[in-house]
């Protein structure tokens, strides 16, 4: 009695203890993959959803730095009455005589007259382009180029002679620039000679047929006051030309006018952007939680089908504790598994799509690491109550199935 007593049951090593948690898997592939499944489609969600945020978030930021965030914009606001304020023909060159304004642009909205691809569309179906008279040196000011043509010049800009933003040429069917191409606007034909890049500080651009001042003032009866001025500012006083732009603008009335920083607008978009992500990563905690309904089912099932393997390695000296080990490992083996497949496929997911747009790829260690983390949680969770049940069984009650 006094040398059975002094027994020490072996010690499982951690290969043993692999070897050993893996035995289920291996055996059981099909059902061990299906429930596997739901914690990689949660993972892979989570992934998904930081690294594709955080790519997108760099690659705006990246964009705003190589356009710069020196550009300023000064446009009419509200009048006392409620309506539509009016600037001053004058405002850009006052605007212009600021030390620290290096360039100045302006558009003028002309709001009687509609863009058509001919005069045989309906008038209703404007695809919500506008026409705006603009200065010579617009793309430049904005960051942006001629895709196709050229642009605006002294002697275009006198003439019935169009330029279409991004968005506009691709609603009216025109992809390039050839002699004689031309669009019906405020009821007469325009020539088309340049498509310009999408103007990511002036999204407004994008859908705006461009004329010159002297053409629309002789020809669509403009009445040639500036509704958006653009301006580009030494960079380290931004804030100084800002807080003087509205009364420099408007000495009358600088209540009327509206001061904004585009790049600080589209900074704010990209913040608000993650505010979505809050959806995406319930909807991934769905699946995760799915997914531990699933290897905690599996292990149940597991425990009840191996009642005899477990009363055979009781019988041979295995103790409560590693059975306990072995089931509990089995599950958290599952589930990183799991884990380490939707992690994989979150990343793939994220790289494709960061290629296709153009953005840095970005992976936050958040992302992949929680992913991993909450996976070995989850399996932990979902495992233990077989894994304690198992280790319950006595030697006895369990080969009784043998």
């Amino acid at each position: 009695m006094s040398a059975i007593a002094g027994l020490v049951p072996a010690r499982l090593t951690p290969g043993d203890l692999a070897r050993v948690a893996s035995v289920g898997l291996r055996t059981r592939r099909l059902r061990a993959a299906l429930s596997a499944l739901g914690i990689a489609i949660g993972v892979a969600a989570i992934v998904a959803v930081l690294g594709l945020s955080a790519s997108s978030q760099a690659g705006l930021l990246a964009e705003i730095d190589r356009l710069g965030t020196n550009l300023l914009t000064v446009t009419n606001g509200q009048s006392v009455t409620g309506g539509t304020a009016e600037l001053p023909e004058r405002a850009p060159a006052m605007i212009g005589r600021l030390g620290p304004v290096y360039d100045v642009q302006y558009t003028g909205q002309i709001s009687n007259a509609t863009a058509f691809r001919s005069p045989l569309i309906p008038p209703i179906k404007t695809n919500a382009l506008s026409v705006e008279a603009s200065s010579l040196g617009l793309p430049k000011a904005l960051g942006t180029s001629v895709w196709r043509g050229s642009y605006l010049n002294r002697a275009t800009a006198q003439e019935p002679v169009c330029v279409l933003g991004a968005a506009t040429a691709q609603r009216l069917g025109i992809d390039r620039v050839y002699r004689g191409e031309r669009i019906w606007v405020g009821g007469m034909w325009f020539y088309v000679v340049g498509i310009l890049k999408p103007a990511t500080l002036a999204p407004g651009i994008d859908s705006s047929v461009l004329i010159g001042f002297t053409a629309a003032e002789r020809y669509l009866r403009f009445d040639g006051h500036p509704s958006t001025i653009y301006l580009r500012a030494r960079t380290s006083q931004v804030a100084a030309v800002q807080s003087v732009l509205a009364a420099t603008a408007n000495p009358e009335s600088p209540s009327q006018v509206d001061v904004s920083q585009p790049s600080a607008a589209l900074t704010a978009r990209a913040d608000a952007a993650g505010a979505f992500n809050g959806l995406f990563l319930g909807l991934g905690a769905v699946a995760l939680l799915v997914g531990a309904v699933g290897v905690a089912n599996i292990m149940i099932i597991s425990v009840l089908e191996r009642r005899s393997e477990i009363g055979l390695r009781r019988a041979l000296g295995a103790t409560r504790a590693q059975i306990r080990t072995q089931f509990l490992s089995e599950a958290i083996l599952l589930a990183l598994a799991g884990g380490a497949v939707g992690v994989t496929a979150g990343v793939l997911a994220t790289a494709i799509y960061a290629h296709t747009k153009h953005w840095a790829i970005v992976i936050p260690t958040a992302a992949w690491a929680g992913g991993i983390a909450s996976a070995i949680a989850i399996g932990a969770i979902a495992g233990l109550l077989p894994a304690i049940r198992a280790a319950r069984l006595s030697p006895t009650e369990a080969l009784r199935t043998v």
